[in-house]
């Protein structure tokens, strides 16, 4: 006769035990939704290099949205691309821009819907970098003025939350002076506090057409050998009035999302970025993975590891199958 006491294996019965006692759950309102905005009317071209991924004019990216709520998403994060550049990115923070025109039509069409405007400048500007450049040098403090001006402008097109994700420093604290000065006290900062300098985010630059004219972003963007760094990084946002902490890329970095998670009271966000999509995408194309499955067990692992929230362009499927289930 067994000896056994301890058998794991009797909750692991039945899809019905498994969901009994399972750990780490997703939700509809976990997700947040990408879009890639341009000019013109009724653009939807894909990103070639993320498939099911598109830039919108203004109209399809309100259609999109909208779509988005009906199906159950509640927010939706906004990258824009700008008709023209130049090198103080005037696009990120002129009113007629296309993160604020895309934010007004948002609102407009759905109100109830969760708008956060990505806060940075390697879109507009014309050598691709995330602030001024001087002599091939990205300068920190003049950049501020420009990034905090973003924000500002994005509030006053219905923004939501501000996402600054340049990785200048102090830019959080920037940020919430510019904000509290001009009576947008109540718009929330979810900064991009641990942002590394990562390979995973090849397609974006092809979807925001950002990628760098000289160099790259290493000098500001972080080390992916470093732990101990993100803990600084997300200590100062912490300390300078951000209201969500992020760390971006996800699945390549949980140690860090478990990390900063577990030393901080905010509300976690996780960005399952364009490299990590495409992957899976192009493994399920050739018919190696299950795509459906990997999508949800990856999903599930960022949010075991800590996230709150996970922007991610899998997430009109993933409310899908969440609705299927």
């Amino acid at each position: 006769m067994s000896d056994i006491t301890n058998r794991p294996r009797r909750l692991r019965r039945s899809e019905t035990l498994r969901s009994l006692v399972r750990e780490a759950r997703l939700a509809r309102e976990d997700f947040i939704l990408p879009l890639f905005v341009c000019a013109g009317s009724g653009v939807r071209r894909e990103v070639s290099s993320m498939p099911g991924v598109f830039n919108l004019s203004v109209d399809e990216a309100m259609r999109e949205a909208s779509n988005a709520f009906e199906l159950g998403l509640r927010a939706v994060i906004l990258f824009g691309l700008p008709e023209a550049k130049d090198e103080i990115a005037s696009g990120a923070y002129a009113e007629d821009g296309i993160v604020q025109q895309a934010a007004r039509a948002v609102k407009r069409s759905v109100p109830e819907m969760l708008v956060i405007a990505d806060t940075c400048l390697c879109e507009y500007t014309s050598h691709g970098h995330c602030g001024v450049v001087r002599r091939g040098e990205v300068l920190n403090d003049e950049s501020l003025e420009l990034i905090a001006r973003t924000a500002v402008s994005q509030a006053q097109a219905g923004a939501d939350i501000v996402a600054p994700s340049a990785m200048m420093d102090g830019q959080v604290g920037a940020i919430r002076e510019a904000l509290d000065n001009e009576g947008f006290d109540q718009i929330a900062i979810m900064s991009y506090a641990v942002k590394y300098a990562s390979a995973f985010y090849g397609p974006f630059r092809e979807a925001a057409d950002s990628a760098p004219s000289f160099g790259d972003r290493r000098a500001y963007q972080m080390d992916a050998a470093n732990a101990r760094e993100a803990m600084r990084e997300a200590e100062l946002d912490y300390t300078e009035g951000a209201d969500i902490l992020m760390v971006k890329p996800a699945t390549a970095y949980l140690d860090i999302l478990k990390m900063v998670r577990d030393r901080f009271d905010l509300p976690m966000a996780a960005y399952h970025v364009s490299g990590e999509y495409a992957m899976i995408k192009a493994a399920a194309e050739r018919g190696w993975i299950d795509e459906r499955r990997v999508m949800l067990e990856t999903l599930t692992c960022i949010k075991r590891a800590g996230a709150d929230m996970i922007i991610t362009y899998y997430a009109q499927e993933a409310v899908r199958a969440i609705n299927q289930s």
